[in-house]
């Protein structure tokens, strides 16, 4: 008989607890660049509500979190407008990194490692659910989408490209 995967306790995770967030984990073998197409694969699930972390970063090098469809694209533009800067782009895998403390494939928008403002696309809040990041590649939580701006105080914005 095989064992099920152990769930590692990622600051995601422990954020959600801490919230008294109702959430299940789902697991998946992570596939390299796969991004959210590879996800909703494999859980079996609409690939729009699978629900992909954006790190970005301002002209003045402030970052933001954005979170989006999976079957959608940030505009960049869009994104400048709503925040009040020149522009934006997504950051740098390394430097994603070094503000979320997720690698990339692993990012969530709870427990990063500093607090960072974020958008959330306002359709992402219509759904039912959502499949997002918990904290490690392979790991995505079905949550409440209300959630996002519960816990994180998220912005609801629209920012398709």
């Amino acid at each position: 008989m095989a064992r099920k995967p152990k769930i590692p306790r990622t600051p995601a995770l422990r954020i959600l607890d801490k919230a008294k967030v109702a959430y299940t984990v789902h697991q998946y073998d992570y596939v390299e660049r796969g991004g959210t197409g590879a996800s909703s694969a494999a859980l079996g699930v609409d690939e729009h509500v699978v629900v992909k972390t954006l790190i970005f970063e301002t002209d003045a090098k402030k970052p933001v979190v954005v979170c989006q469809h999976g079957d959608r694209s940030v505009s960049a533009k869009q994104l400048a407008r709503i925040v009040g800067c020149k522009s934006t782009r997504p950051c740098d895998p390394t430097v994603a990194q070094r503000h979320s403390g997720y690698k990339v494939g692993g990012t969530s928008p709870f427990g990063t490692r500093k607090a960072l403002p974020v958008y959330v696309e306002d359709s992402v809040l219509a759904l039912d659910h959502i499949y997002i990041n918990g904290g490690g590649r392979g790991l995505l939580v079905r949550i409440a989408p209300s959630v996002l701006v519960d816990v994180l105080g998220a912005r609801a914005v629209s920012v398709s490209a």
